[in-house]
């Protein structure tokens, strides 16, 4: 089955990664997505969805948009179509970490046949998302069991010596590697970090301080007392209106009472 693997590395009951189940690629924009994941080592993945699932390949470095730049891309196994927009903290176990939706859009085969250019290694393709676009190849290399890619921009009016990687923010909350921490629970490493050591756990050290500091904000400002309401000034019209004796009700007299109405008059 698609999805075997994806389904053997994790344990649901403690994963907020989606389970999914592979479903049929309708006449309809296929998806594409990248996301930033900083578990044991900081990476991007990024997921092609063909054949009912998103193929998947790790880009260590991230996307580059200039044509003279290639990017290693590990294959790895495939993920459901649901977790093309996944986003948040993966608490522990295989890929524990905190997972930012970086990018997202649809994309379009510039081959007649996606299979057999994946089976040849060598697939290219058109992506429009917020933050890559135009056109792209993915091209085997040798070694590594056939794993191992090379993520290329092509020439066109969207390539360039930008360093896309700067635009650090999801796409779906707007938010950064500390905004998604703090909306869950910073304290979730306190004793279990996924990144020790080298860049990768710095960064994280930095985040869980950030996303405790956000939290304990956000806490601070909730429990702050609300400001009383306003009151009326004391006037003497006022003070007179609140002591003034309540008029007493008067039954209507007989004459001015409404007569129930006939069932002909209601009809």
């Amino acid at each position: 089955m698609p999805l075997d693997k994806y389904r053997a590395k994790r344990d649901f009951t403690k994963t907020p990664e989606p389970k999914g189940a592979p479903r049929p690629t309708k006449a309809r924009q296929r998806l594409f997505c990248v996301q930033k994941h900083l578990a044991s080592h900081l990476h991007y993945d990024f997921r092609l969805e063909h054949g009912g699932v998103l193929l998947s390949w790790a880009v260590p470095k991230g996307p580059s948009l200039d044509p003279t730049v290639r990017r290693l891309a590990m294959h790895v196994e495939d993920h459901p179509l649901e977790y093309g927009t996944f986003e948040g903290v993966i608490p522990e176990g295989y890929g524990a970490g905190i997972v930012l939706l970086w990018d997202e859009g649809s994309w379009e085969p510039e081959v007649d046949d996606v299979d057999a250019a994946l089976k040849k290694g060598d697939l290219k393709f058109r992506l429009n998302g917020y933050k890559l676009k135009g056109s792209w190849v993915l091209v085997r290399t040798r070694g590594a069991d056939g794993r191992s890619w090379l993520l290329i921009k092509h020439r066109d009016e969207w390539a360039g010596p930008v360093d896309v990687t700067e635009f650090a923010q999801s796409v779906k909350s707007g938010g950064d590697f500390a905004d998604i921490l703090a909306g869950d629970r910073p304290d979730v490493w306190t004793s279990n970090r996924p990144a020790r050591g080298g860049e990768a756990g710095a960064l994280l050290e930095r985040i869980i301080e950030q996303a405790l500091a956000l939290k304990t904000e956000r806490t601070t400002r909730n429990e702050e007392p609300k400001r009383p309401a306003r009151t009326a000034k004391a006037t003497p019209r006022a003070a007179a209106k609140a002591t003034a004796t309540p008029r007493k009700k008067t039954a209507p007299s007989p004459s001015k009472r409404r007569a129930p109405a006939t069932k002909r008059q209601r009809d």
